[in-house]
């Protein structure tokens, strides 16, 4: 399976935002997918805090400032737990996602429980990726602050590959039940044939959502001048309330849209069949075996 040769960009962006609108019309026909970020951002939050008071309560931070290599280390470790358990977490409702938009693209009609159940079976992997997660992340955040500048840089180029290497890390998990290692390099060889599709199909979402995120915080911040001149506390309690709703929605919208979208190009990438939300012709366009 190849891309097709002689494509333009603007061919593939609309390809691309084809693919993202049928992502939409599953996201429609299965509403309750935005349940697995809901639930994922609310335990990220609740893991935060489950680290930061007692790391607050006990100074971790002021001691941290002084430099010495036993607090540095406790900091470190700390740190690492945060990581996994925070990747842990997210990677977790993204299984059940991208598990229960799958069961849709064949044909069938998921509930949220059999997300869950798909993620409870890759628990083992999930960890593991998670651990895996955190140490690339933790060595690419030691770059960043101790290299300076070409830190920054090395630390930004790796992290922008590694992301896109494992843009189907979490399909790859559902799907072929390896381990956290092969899931990496079979993420990264279904990139080998889907980078187009997958780098403009998120550049596509991603302009969509922030020009959307972009017009709440105009009509938020609107809202917000329009009471402080009429000196209207109401107003401002509406306008502050419906900006921060909105970006919630949107929030939820997105990550559920993304992971329909992986769970589409894992698919298409793996066996090339289309689903009843992705007309026959998209998909050929989109993939031509070679």
């Amino acid at each position: 399976m190849r891309n097709s040769p002689g494509v333009s960009m603007f061919e593939r962006l609309s390809r691309s935002w084809e693919l993202t609108k049928a992502s939409l019309a599953v996201l429609s026909a299965d509403k309750e997918l935005l349940i697995y970020p809901l639930l994922s951002g609310l335990a990220s939050v609740l893991v935060l805090i489950t680290f930061a008071v007692p790391a607050v309560l006990a100074g971790l931070g002021d001691r941290l400032a002084t430099g010495e290599d036993g607090v540095r280390v406790l900091g470190a470790i700390v740190a690492f737990c945060f990581y996994v358990t925070q990747y842990f977490v997210i990677l977790f409702c993204n299984t059940a996602l991208v598990g229960a938009a799958l069961i849709r693209l064949r044909g069938g009609d998921p509930t949220v429980g059999d997300g869950f159940r798909i993620a409870f079976q890759r628990l083992g992997v999930i960890l593991g990726y998670a651990v895996v997660s955190a140490t690339v992340g933790m060595v690419l955040r030691a770059i960043a602050q101790r290299g300076g500048v070409v830190g920054r840089i090395v630390s930004s180029f790796f992290g922008l590959a590694w992301g896109l290497a494992t843009f189907l890390v979490v399909p790859v998990l559902v799907v072929e039940g390896v381990g956290p290692i092969d899931a990496v390099k079979r993420s990264a060889a279904y990139l080998k044939k889907t980078w187009g599709e997958q780098l403009a199909g998120n550049l596509g979402m991603g302009a969509v959502f922030g020009l959307l995120t972009f017009g709440v915080a105009l009509a938020g911040i609107g809202g917000i001048i329009a009471a402080a001149v009429l000196e209207s506390g109401l107003l401002l309690a509406l306008a502050v309330i419906g900006m921060v709703a909105a970006f919630v929605a949107l929030g939820l919208v997105s990550s559920a849209l993304a992971g329909i979208y992986a769970a589409a190009v894992y698919r298409y990438a793996a066996d090339g069949q289309a689903g009843a939300f992705f007309p026959e012709r998209l998909v050929k366009d989109a993939f031509v075996r070679g």
